[in-house]
């Protein structure tokens, strides 16, 4: 019975293996977009026959779906694993600019992605409500800690992430963003030590202006 069990087990934890490997390598192809995202392309990097390929995604939208989702799934996991971080406004940094790599991979499928959220809201409110999620821990933590501005909700945080991903389409956009990333998130800082020092300059001008 075990030899038959062991039989039995190992098909299985070969399609996940190979299943995996489809999801990565098509991370990989539809980030770089162009021409070249092919599912062939996807199939020839993960190593499988595109046959194996089609067996786990009988359809072109079939994988971007699964794709996206992964996705998703990891960016909540990484919430979690930052939640603990030492710096919580270096820990919702690294998010974001985690996240890019995601938008990446979402233009390489925006127009897939766009027929499946039309045909349901599942896949639309599964995706807002993880990250929503994700970066209100996040934001939560930091903005309790002092080290951040406590009038920015999870919503106008992904609305202006989004929105400084989809505004750039040249190549090299992730660079801009990444970049830019840095100096919003520099922005919502809260900086107790510059107010303090603000506050100590002021006296020193006035009595500057008393012993003229």
């Amino acid at each position: 019975m075990d030899d038959h069990t062991d039989q039995t087990r190992k098909p299985r934890a070969d399609a996940v293996r190979n299943r995996e490997r489809v999801l990565e390598a098509a991370k990989v192809v539809f980030s770089a977009g162009g021409p070249e995202a092919s599912l062939e392309a996807v199939a020839k990097r993960a190593g499988v026959g595109i046959g194996t390929l089609y067996r786990h995604f009988p359809t072109r939208e079939d994988l971007f779906e699964a794709v996206y989702r992964r996705e998703v799934e990891q960016l909540s996991e990484l919430a979690e694993q930052l939640k603990n971080a030492k710096d919580p406004v270096d820990a919702l940094r690294r998010w974001l600019r985690s996240g890019v790599e995601f938008v990446a991979t979402k233009k390489g499928m925006v127009a897939a992605l766009a027929l499946a959220v039309q045909s349901g809201s599942e896949l639309h409110a599964f995706s807002f409500e993880r990250l929503t999620k994700a970066i209100a821990s996040l934001l939560d933590r930091a903005a309790a800690a002092g080290a951040m501005r406590a009038d920015i909700s999870p919503e106008d945080l992904l609305r202006a992430f989004f929105g400084m991903c989809y505004m750039h389409d040249q190549p090299g956009w992730q660079s801009s963003v990444l970049r830019m990333l840095d100096v919003f998130v520099d922005g919502l800082r809260v900086r107790p030590a510059a107010k303090a020092k603000a506050r100590t300059v002021k006296p020193a001008k006035a009595a500057v202006k008393r012993r003229r």
